[in-house]
Parts: structure tokens; C-alpha cells; sequence
């Protein structure tokens, strides 16, 4: 309790007092401004525009809540080598940001390993993956796709391996096809896993940072609103205003959530 007082809560205070004052995170003395700092971040058209890079992630969440529900429902049951699928899965997640990071650098570099690749199958003059303002923020998505698919799939697994498995003999008994037993047994039993994994995504959608800030340093359009808020603080100096940025930031992500509860609450499942 004490060190989640120490490294959350205070520096949280702070984060508050912060975004109402002038600081510029070097001087000892911090002057009042009031509600200055939040007129900026809601008048400033270049503060807000980069919502819309947070779209490509978010669109790109659902490609990978899809991609784990599929392999967490066929590994779910008996399938040859399954435990190796599991692993590989889940393993991109376990690998720290900043290294995968630097490996898609290398992937999608000009005459990198997937120009090479595409270079096999007859496509000789790929686009700027990450040079291109059209398709860089496609690139970065895609790669965000591929290391937290992992976590989702883990999730889903986890939930689905908790259903009683009286249910599925009792629907094999009925004739049920694995189609079937996924929309009647599978899909109403993760329905709260699902809603979670929606959550995760819009506040994950909204403050991406290790990706785009390892790999294009928030160039060509890429940059999130976590990546200009850092560079407000310790690039231009405006502590308090980069501040004020990530308490509305917060306040988005709450308000999204309890938007997103309200019109999905929890409801009890009863598969019987």
C-alpha cells in the first residue's frame, strides 16, 4: 500500500496540481494559470488531431480480439500439437516493446525483410511502409496486432477451458456442429471476457506509445496523442500543459469505459 501511495497516487496529486500551472519542469517555482492549459488542449486543433491516429489502432484491435477468439476456440479443443500453438501465440507478447520495436524497424525498412519477401512473389516496387503518411500508421498498427493478439488469446482460452465440458458432450449428443457449439455454448460463455477485451482496446487505441515512438519517433502523421504530450513536457518545456493533456486523457478513457458499461453492462450467463 505503501509503494501504490508513493509511485501512483502522489505522483497522480501531482499530475492534477501540475496542469493547472505554468511549469516548466526546471524552475523551483510553478505560477497558477487556472484552466488555461485545458482551454489550449480543447482550442488547439494540433492537440486533438492526433485522436484520429488512435483510429488505425483501434481498428486494428478488432482484427486481433478476432484473430485470438479464432485460435483460442480451435486450440480449445483436442488438437494435434496444441500446447506448441499456445506457446507461439503467446509468445510476442512476452518480448519486451522496445525490442519489437526495433525489429519491425528492420522488417519494414526500404529493401528490408518483407521487401525481400515481397520481392519473391513478383512485387518489385513496394511502398514506404513507414515513410509513406498513407500506410505508416497501417504498418504500426499491424505490428501492435501482432504482439498483443497473445494477450487476448490467453484471455479467451482461459475462459473458454472454464466451461463445463458436460456442455459440449451434451451438444455433440444433440448433433451439434463446432459452429453451433460456439454460438450456443462458447460466445455466451466469454461474453464478459469479450467485453473486457473492448475495453482494453479503446483505452490500449488511445494510449498507444512503445510502437510508434520506437519506430518512427511519431513521424509522417504516426504521432499518438501519449508521444505529443511527452514531447509538449521534455521537448517544448510546457509541463503544465502536457499535464493538463494527460488528465484529459484519463478523463476520455473513464468516460469511454463507463459509456461502454452502460450500454453493455455485465449480465449473469446461465448456459443451462
Amino acid at each position: 500500500m505503501g509503494l501504490l501511495l508513493l509511485f501512483t497516487y502522489w505522483p497522480a496529486l501531482n499530475l492534477f496540481w501540475y496542469s493547472v500551472t505554468d511549469w516548466d519542469g526546471i524552475d523551483l517555482t510553478k505560477e497558477f494559470v487556472g484552466l488555461d492549459n485545458y482551454a489550449q488542449v480543447f482550442t488547439d486543433p494540433r492537440i486533438f488531431n492526433v485522436f484520429w491516429v488512435s483510429l488505425y489502432y483501434f481498428a486494428a484491435s478488432f482484427a486481433q480480439m478476432a484473430i485470438a477468439l479464432y485460435f483460442a476456440t480451435i486450440l480449445s479443443f483436442s488438437t494435434r500439437l496444441s500446447s506448441f500453438f499456445r506457446g507461439i501465440l503467446f509468445f510476442p507478447y512476452l518480448i519486451n516493446g522496445v525490442a519489437v520495436g526495433f525489429v519491425f524497424l528492420y522488417l519494414f525498412q526500404p529493401g528490408g525483410t518483407l521487401d525481400t519477401v515481397l520481392a519473391w512473389f513478383g512485387l518489385a516496387d513496394p511502398p514506404q511502409w513507414l515513410g509513406n503518411p498513407d500506410i505508416v500508421n497501417w504498418s504500426l498498427a499491424g505490428t501492435s496486432v501482432w504482439r498483443y493478439t497473445g494477450l487476448n488469446f490467453v484471455l479467451f482460452l482461459g475462459a473458454i477451458q472454464s466451461i463445463p465440458h458436460e456442455l459440449y458432450e451434451a451438444a455433440e449428443l444433440d448433433g451439434a456442429s463446432r459452429w453451433q457449439q460456439f454460438w450456443a455454448i462458447i460466445f455466451p460463455g466469454i461474453r464478459r471476457i469479450i467485453g473486457l477485451s473492448f475495453i482494453l482496446a479503446i483505452a490500449g487505441s488511445l494510449s498507444v506509445f512503445e510502437i510508434p515512438f520506437i519506430m518512427t519517433g511519431g513521424a509522417n502523421g504516426s504521432a499518438t496523442f501519449v508521444i505529443q504530450t511527452l514531447q509538449t513536457a521534455f521537448n517544448f518545456r510546457q509541463v503544465g500543459l502536457a499535464s493538463a493533456m494527460a488528465v484529459v486523457l484519463l478523463i476520455i478513457v473513464l468516460l469511454v469505459t463507463w459509456i461502454q458499461r452502460a450500454l453493455f453492462p455485465d449480465e449473469k450467463v446461465d448456459l443451462t
